[in-house]
């Protein structure tokens, strides 16, 4: 294998450990601190918006303010944080909350088989069998989840699933509203600006609100903010620059995975045979998905 391979797979990978391992950590502190889910998106959007475009600024020496001169700019910068950054963070850490770190990652998976879905309607295009397969296992995987198998009961709350299809439909929103401005400025850039002006309504929040915290509470934070957010986006997009995209898609895989394991290995969640089998109907069709893509690719 090419080293550049090497080097796209380890950054992919570790993007999707990260990314996964943060949701375990949001658990913990929901557990066993006063932390509530708009408390932490406040703070992770605030302070990883703050130190995403500071390392742009200092590091990638980018003039950061200048997305701010086109109106248009400005309008799509709003919706794309207020209508994808904010509602897709809020809504995970509520699924957390409600549910756990597995499930809640899992369920946020199936946001590339909205966007289909979206598409297909705003297009007034029926989806192609091989999207609608991918639709229909999910969805299965997902009712394995929600139901441990059983037909008569739900073991996760309905507060859990609301706020699990909430952060898929979240990360659709995330993945469609920049698109325009992506085109013309950097992935990063925007990224940083709509968390930051996202975490603008929860300062009051955070300002008026006083937290107890634990010596283990802090470096949970910070792992939250920094490895979980900042880190995490900034090894996916160093990925993209080895792999295609297709291929980094499919490694993202290893965000839900993470979750689950550690969920599982520290946080005392259990899982049958159905939820087993739920995540890997989940996962399937994103491996089905990028794999056609990358067949498209070569062809």
């Amino acid at each position: 294998m090419e080293s550049y391979q090497k080097k796209g797979l380890f950054y992919a990978i570790s993007s999707g450990i990260l990314w996964g391992a943060s949701g375990t950590v949001a658990q913990f502190l929901f557990s066993a601190t006063e932390i509530t889910p708009v408390w932490l998106t406040g703070i992770r959007l605030l302070f990883s918006g703050g130190l995403l475009l500071l390392f742009l600024k200092l590091f990638r020496r980018q003039k950061v303010s200048h997305v701010w001169q086109s109106r248009t700019n400005r309008q799509q910068l709003f919706y794309f944080a207020f209508f994808g950054v904010v509602p897709s963070q809020l809504a995970y850490f509520e699924a957390i909350h409600y549910g756990n770190a597995a499930t809640a990652t899992v369920i946020q998976f199936i946001g590339p088989l909205l966007i289909v879905i979206y598409l297909a309607i705003s297009q007034l295009t029926w989806p192609r069998r091989s999207d609608l397969f991918c639709i229909m296992v999910a969805f299965a995987g997902v009712f394995l989840l929600v139901t441990r198998g059983s037909l008569t009961s739900l073991t996760l709350s309905p507060a859990g699933i609301f706020w699990g299809f909430g952060a898929a439909a979240g990360q659709a929103a995330y993945t469609l509203l920049p698109r325009k401005l992506l085109q013309k400025n950097d992935t990063g850039l925007i990224v940083g600006w709509a968390m930051l002006l996202g975490s603008l309504p929860f300062i009051p929040l955070l300002l008026r609100t006083k937290i107890k915290l634990s010596i283990t509470a802090y470096p949970a934070i910070a792992y939250v903010i920094v490895g979980g957010t900042l880190l995490a986006y900034l090894f996916y997009l160093h990925s993209l620059k080895y792999l295609q995209p297709a291929i980094t898609g499919m490694l993202s895989s290893f965000e839900p995975l993470t979750a689950t394991i550690l969920a599982v290995a520290f946080l005392g969640v259990t899982l049958n045979a159905a939820e087993i089998a739920g995540i890997m109907l989940v996962l399937a069709p994103a491996f089905f998905q990028a794999l056609d893509r990358t067949k498209k690719f070569h062809s």
